[in-house]
């Protein structure tokens, strides 16, 4: 096998820069779920819709990397590409969140058995879905909640290695079909499509995954191009827009599903061709390579926001002005964790695998 078909290719700027937008944005909403009573309070209530873009975007991407090579690649090595990407950052963020639970100054971890606390972090470092930590509002993922979506990313990158990168586009267009009555339901039912981290919504994760992954997937494969090219700029103000959209309460579920079904794919296909100058470009890649760390070692933090948040009786103005220096200290610690430990780790198993392709291909 040659050494070439392991390389990446080239990374779409405005997307990367698009995808780390969307990060600090999560991160913001997850500070604001402390300050009001509910999402509909907050003005940054649809952050959640930040997930519904990473997965459509990872479809885009993931179609973008492995179509043309999967089949000389091999499933085990897909596999092993993605866990060399993804799961050094899932073993982090579980680390830190086991380490800040344990020092966490409400004293939550009293609740819980020496064993019980290994079992958790078991669970939290290898992706398994545990929703028993009543102290953590039942998360799938107490240690580190975000991780429900890598789990979620997990599923999909399994069933494009076995089944969607066999398929043909009409195919994938009725698979797709199919995922957005599915997500338009779970939509419906729940009120919004804004499940997937705990046990009582697990099913709804799936159904946000399997409609926009799969969007994601069709939107390379059709190879569409927008005959406009916009700026980076206004694409990144109209997804931050779709964060900060009111909610509507009796028609809240279909304007998030138009959202995902809708929007997040024209964004991507904009972005996909977007005008950005030197200066620009150096900053989406900055936020691209940010966004993955922030996402997955940001929360652990956000917990002792809340205790504190609930403690001192902050108001408004003083939890966003907290906000507002904890999401620039949780970047630095994220871009530190990136530069110092996930990139380090990521290239020692990448050339790792590369000396034993190597070296199969001299015994040949």
């Amino acid at each position: 096998m040659q050494t070439s078909i392991l390389q990446t290719k080239k990374h779409f700027f405005a997307l990367d820069g698009l995808r780390g937008i969307a990060a600090i944005c999560v991160v913001i909403f997850h500070f604001s779920e402390f300050i009001y009573p509910g999402d509909d309070k907050s003005p940054i209530g649809h952050g959640y819709l930040a997930v519904d873009f990473f997965f459509c975007l990872s479809g885009f991407v993931i179609g973008y990397a492995y179509d043309d090579r999967i089949k000389k690649l091999g499933i085990k090595e897909f596999f092993i590409s993605r866990l060399i990407r993804l799961h050094p950052l899932v073993v982090i963020g579980s680390v830190l969140g086991f380490l800040f639970f344990i020092f966490e100054p409400s004293g939550a971890v009293d609740a819980y058995s020496f064993g019980k606390l290994v079992f958790i972090f078991l669970c939290s470092a290898f992706l398994i879905p545990y929703s028993g930590m009543d102290n953590r509002f039942n998360n799938n993922f107490g240690l580190n909640c975000p991780a429900w979506s890598l789990f979620c990313e997990y599923v999909a990158n399994i069933a494009y290695a076995v089944v969607l990168k066999k398929i043909s586009r009409t195919w994938l267009m009725i698979v797709v079909f199919a995922a957005a009555v599915w997500l338009l339901w779970t939509g419906h039912r729940a009120g919004s499509i804004g499940g997937g981290w705990a046990g009582s919504n697990f099913w709804d994760g799936l159904a946000r995954v399997a409609f926009s992954f799969s969007m994601g997937l069709l939107l390379y494969r059709l190879q569409w191009k927008s005959k406009k090219q916009i700026s980076f700029i206004v694409l990144a103000i109209l997804l931050i827009a779709t964060f900060f959209m009111p909610f509507i309460t009796k028609w809240n579920w279909l304007a998030e599903c138009s959202i995902a079904i809708l929007i997040y794919p024209a964004l991507i296909i904009l972005g996909a061709n977007a005008i950005q100058n030197n200066a620009v470009q150096k900053a989406c890649k900055f936020l691209g390579d940010l966004s993955y760390p922030l996402y997955m070692t940001h929360y652990s933090l956000i917990w002792y926001f809340g205790y504190y948040h609930e403690k001192n009786k902050w108001n408004v103005s003083q939890s966003w002005r907290i906000t507002a220096i904890g999401t620039v200290l949780l970047v630095v610690i994220a871009y530190a964790i990136q530069v110092a430990v996930d990139a380090p780790v990521r290239k020692y198993f990448s050339g790792k695998r590369k000396k034993k392709f190597l070296s199969y291909k001299k015994e040949m």
